[in-house]
């Protein structure tokens, strides 16, 4: 059985094996290598309505919709990109147009807007997003809501390059 002698050249050899290792990114905190892209949902697409309106505020608001966009692979946070939003609400339904309306994400790949409470519809609480740009690759999404009493619902996109 080998034994480990502590003396300086083992000293050295193993410092210089430690600096080795963080130069070449060993020690580098980890990042989203490989972060796959988000997969469009069963029925996210329905009642789409392509080229909504970017608007400030759908209806009267009182509920949030939000999320986060990242690009697929490196998990970059991906500014400017739009977001379409819609839902059955309290004000209309899902397929009416004025129950649409497109947000930009901010720096940092977050998105936020308000909107009508969503309401069940099939006995289920729901909402529907898009990202359809076409830098990317489009993915429909279509979150359900734990209780129709929640007054706001995240989603988030992973996008790979169309």
């Amino acid at each position: 059985m080998p034994t480990f002698v502590l003396n300086r050249r083992n000293l050295l050899a193993a410092g210089g094996s430690v600096l080795a290792a963080g130069v070449s990114g060993l020690l580098v905190p980890a990042r989203a290598e490989g972060l796959a892209p988000t997969a469009t949902m069963p029925g996210g697409a329905n009642n789409y309505l392509k080229g909504a309106p970017t608007v400030e505020r759908i209806g009267k608001g009182g509920f949030w919709m939000s999320g986060t966009v990242r690009r697929a692979g490196d998990g970059t946070p991906l500014a400017g990109q739009r977001i379409q939003i819609w839902a059955h609400t309290t004000e209309g339904r899902e397929e009416d147009q004025r129950s649409h309306g497109a947000t930009l994400t901010d720096k940092n790949g977050a998105f936020r807007l308000e909107m009508p409470q969503i309401v069940p519809i099939f006995g289920q609480p729901h909402g529907h997003l898009a990202y359809d740009s076409g830098e990317f690759k489009t993915v429909f999404l279509r979150p359900i809501m734990r209780s129709a009493k929640d007054t706001s619902l995240e989603a988030h996109f992973v996008l790979q390059p169309a």
